[in-house]
This record gives structure tokens, sequence and C-alpha cells, in this order.
């Protein structure tokens, strides 16, 4: 059995791989491959290791209807059309669970330094600014017994919840499709409507999936809802906010700051606005970028394709339909 990976991925995945018999063709150079390539490439195996950002929509999965499987070494699946890969009868898996401490720790660091404009002031070294200081500028805001909103409280966000409940005390809301007992019970999180969800964050942080239903959820009617002591916090995708009417909103003094690791589009021009306010922080997508993250995200990933050769249900299924008419 062929398997494509279409980048470069931890040496532990490769192995198991190599070890459960499948023979690997793999890309080894930097950024995302063009999708002509990406399919020219998958005629030739049975199997997609899916790295980085790939779009597999209906154009590819056309091209590509042989393949027996797909793992995407990712937890988001916003660039692949799930319908036509089940159309198709192409299993889809992706890694959802194991990132979850690493991206929480990333939402925590810039809720952090947004708070106290950890990076304007990093710059004001660099840039030979570090002179003297005033009482009263550039001052930052405390953490502690405030309000944090979560918009999507699954695993990512509660990791982020129970790290804010444990450090500073923080009350804790969220607002999902349904629910979250768990969260009810373990963190005295509190479940609201939507517009409660932006009317009443202190730190509003966002750990939804993109659809289009939430495609730029956060857009300026949104901005004008929170509090203008507000902090927006975005560590998911950046097509979530409306970048434009985040900078205004910004610019306005509607909310007090920002803090991404996500951004519209992405990457970010270097001469981007939001890079030279004082009250935002931007980091280059890098949730998901820790040793042991990445190690067990291409192990889950790899893992998915062995249990399709041994003939195994994927363990992380996305299209679990294709089992339920196939099966």
């Amino acid at each position: 059995m062929k398997v494509f990976i279409c980048r470069t991925i931890p040496q532990k995945a490769i192995d198991s791989l190599q070890q459960a018999g499948f023979d690997i063709t793999y890309r080894t150079e930097p950024g995302n491959i063009d999708q002509s390539d990406l399919i020219e490439a998958c005629q030739k195996v049975d199997y997609l290791f899916a790295a980085g950002h790939n779009l597999l929509d209906e154009k590819f999965f056309n091209a590509c209807s042989h393949l027996k499987g797909i793992a995407l070494m990712s937890a988001g699946y916003d660039s692949v059309d799930l319908h036509q890969a089940t159309k198709q009868g192409i299993p889809v898996s992706n890694t959802a669970d194991v990132l979850s401490n690493a991206t929480a720790d990333i939402a925590f660091l810039l809720m952090l330094a947004v708070s106290r404009k950890a990076f304007y002031m990093y710059r004001k070294i660099i840039s030979d600014e570090w002179k003297n200081f005033e009482l009263t500028e550039h001052l930052g805001i405390e953490l502690y017994g405030k309000t944090l909103g979560i918009f999507g409280l699954g695993r990512i966000g509660f990791e982020l919840a129970r790290k804010a409940k444990a450090a500073y005390n923080m009350n804790i809301i969220y607002h999902n499709r349904h629910p979250n007992q768990n969260a009810n019970r373990l963190l005295d999180a509190t479940y609201v409507n939507y517009d409660e969800l932006l009317t009443q964050s202190d730190v509003l942080s966002v750990h939804a999936n993109l659809s289009a239903e939430t495609k730029e959820k956060f857009n300026k009617d949104a901005f004008k809802r929170m509090k203008n002591t507000a902090i927006f916090i975005n560590t998911a995708r950046g097509g979530l906010h409306h970048e434009q009417d985040l900078y205004t909103a910004l610019k306005n003094e509607e909310i007090w700051g920002a803090g991404l690791d996500v951004t519209n589009p992405e990457p970010m021009n270097a001469d981007n606005p939001l890079l030279n306010l004082s009250n935002v922080a931007v980091l280059p997508h890098i949730g998901s970028a820790t040793v042991e993250a990445r190690d067990n995200m291409a192990l889950m990933a790899a893992n998915n394709l062995i249990a399709l050769k041994n003939q195994i249900k994927m363990p992380q299924i996305l299209n679990n339909e294709i089992y339920e008419n196939n099966i």
C-alpha cells in the first residue's frame, strides 16, 4: 500500500508507517503543495497523509476518487469537502485531541501578553526606545476575577478555562450549540447565549470550527457589542474574525486589545497595521508547535492509516456515515 505525505513530518510517524508495511512517498520542500501537484502525487498512491493546509475540494475528490483514505495531521478540517469525500467513499480522519494542551497554552499566553502589552513593550526595547518610563503610560490590565468567555467550549476551550480558573480565579461563561455539563460541573461555568457572551466577557476566546455558520462571526457588529475593556483572542481559525473590522474596533477603542495565533488572511503581511498597535499580540499559527503535540499528531494520523490498512475503522473518523452505510 502506497501513501503520499505532502509535507515534512516527525520521523516517529514515518517509522510507524514503514513498520506497518506502507510504501512511502513524501515531499520535503517547505510550504504547502499546489493542488495540481497534490492531485498528481495522489493519483499514484492509495492513501494521503495530509499535513499543512491542503484544499481537498470537489475537484480534488473527483480526480482522486480511488483513494482508500485520508489522514489529516490537524484538528481543523475546514479545507476538506467532507460531503465529496463521503460521496466518493473516502474516509477522512483528523487529530482532535492531542493538541488541546499546547493550543490552550498559546491562548493563555496571548491573553496575558495582550493584558500587559508585552509584545509592544518588547518592541520598545529592540527599537532602542527604552530610555525612561512614565507612571501612567502603557498600562496593562489585570485578569484576576475577570470573566472569560469562550466561543466553542470543546477540548481546547475547556483547557484554557481550567487554566484561567486556576491561575486567576476567572469566572467562566461560554456559548456552544449545547451546554457542556462537564464545564458546568468542574469549572462552575455558565452557559450563555451569543449576545450575553459578547456583552459579559472581559476576555473572549474563540475555539470553534470554521464553517459557513461561523465564518467572520466576529465582525464589526460583534465588536460593537463587546465591552470597551474587553480582550479578543483567536487561536482557532482566522476566518472566524473579520480582520479589518477588528482593526477598526481596536483603533476606535470599541475593545481594549486582541491576541491572534491565526489571521485572516493567513499568513499575515508584515505591513499589516494590526502589528503596530500597542494592545495587539500576533503569533504565526503556532498553537500546536511543541515537540510533544506534533509527535502525537503525526502518530495519531499514522495510526488512522494503519487502521484502514488493517481493515479497521479509523479511530478519529470525521465522516462516520461511510461506516454506517457500508459496514
